[in-house]
């Protein structure tokens, strides 16, 4: 699989890695062997990249990948910390930082991790020198590799791109939520960041495989946040009214070209945005993990079929999404 350089931090990343809240919470339950089988799967069909947080089922996704790579060596993981105690900049010091490190550390069974991001903090956070320069002090005392933001917004990464630490952003970015291409990527490109593209598949919508009728677990975030009961609604099926979700993943799903599947032909629409360095989609099987690791060999998709994406997004999606974050 191709392996892309990883922003300022020295570090690369399968085009494809993985993605795994699944794995902790809020997805219905996968047991610990389906879990590792998940891992060994990605890993085996050439994904270089696990991301993580220190929340995704309070620990228990970072412990599974921690046993993981008790046998698997040439990984990098990204962790994600900030999300386990109360939403106030005031939390956001060199102290607690250094407790949650401590933690994701045990976790994950290393002495160093690779990569930290703050995980989606309030706004503030992000244009607070102290942030950074606690951050930086991580970085010397050899806890962390390097570091990095998780964002719900375009204003907040191009804030986090302004600061000359941060090796990388992660951010929503799929055929339902553009804006990142008009001012994120190309900032991310010129300051040599990394980006993160999460949620690839809206949640799943654009694998095409949900009906109205479609029944979610009720500790699947698809169930129980559709409205932003729980988080920041962005987070399912990327803000879209699934409704509307329903309909134009329909549409989408008449673009794939043959012998990919819809939500293959996704992750490769996302592969070929300059700027993208990986897209981290979950998977809850072994086939899927399978699956989305295939499409980084995927051709790239042609102009007409990169305009109808984009057409498909202005008429359908754009006054639903595209101001809000």
């Amino acid at each position: 699989m191709e392996q892309r350089a990883f922003g300022r931090s020295g570090q690369s990343a399968s085009v494809v890695g993985l993605g795994t809240w699944q794995l902790g919470a809020d997805w219905g339950n996968v047991d610990e062997r389906d879990a590792l089988a998940i891992l060994d799967a990605a890993v085996a069909s050439g994904v270089t990249f696990l991301d993580t947080a220190d929340v995704y089922g309070d620990g228990r996704s970072e412990r599974l990948i921690g046993r993981f790579l008790r046998e698997h060596d040439g990984l990098t993981v990204a962790t994600k910390m900030g999300r386990r105690g109360p939403q106030d900049p005031a939390e956001f010091t060199l102290k607690n930082f250094v407790e949650w490190t401590d933690r994701s550390r045990a976790n994950l069974g290393v002495d160093r991790l690779d990569l930290v991001q703050l995980h989606c903090p309030p706004t503030p956070v992000f244009d607070t020198g102290e942030v950074y320069d606690a951050l930086d002090t991580l970085v010397r005392d050899d806890r962390i590799a390097a570091y990095g933001v998780s964002v719900e917004t375009c204003d907040e990464a191009l804030a986090a791109i302004a600061r000359p630490g941060v090796a990388s952003v992660q951010i929503i970015l799929n055929a339902f939520r553009r804006k990142p291409l008009e001012r994120v990527l190309p900032a991310a490109r010129a300051a040599g960041v990394a980006i993160i593209a999460r949620v690839p598949l809206a949640s799943g919508l654009l694998s095409g495989r949900f009906r109205r009728d479609t029944v979610f677990a009720v500790d699947d975030h698809r169930a129980y946040n559709r409205h932003g009961e729980a988080f920041d609604v962005g987070e399912t099926f990327s803000g879209v009214d699934y409704e509307t979700g329903l309909e134009a993943a329909a549409e989408f799903a008449a673009l794939a070209p043959a012998g990919a599947t819809p939500a293959q032909t996704a992750l490769r629409w996302v592969i070929q945005q300059p700027g993208v360095t990986t897209v981290i989609p979950g998977a809850s099987t072994v086939d899927q993990a399978r699956a989305n690791a295939a499409a980084a060999a995927l051709p790239a998709l042609p102009p007409e079929t990169l305009a109808a994406v984009e057409d498909l997004y202005d008429r359908r999606i754009r006054a639903q999404v595209h101001d809000r974050w």
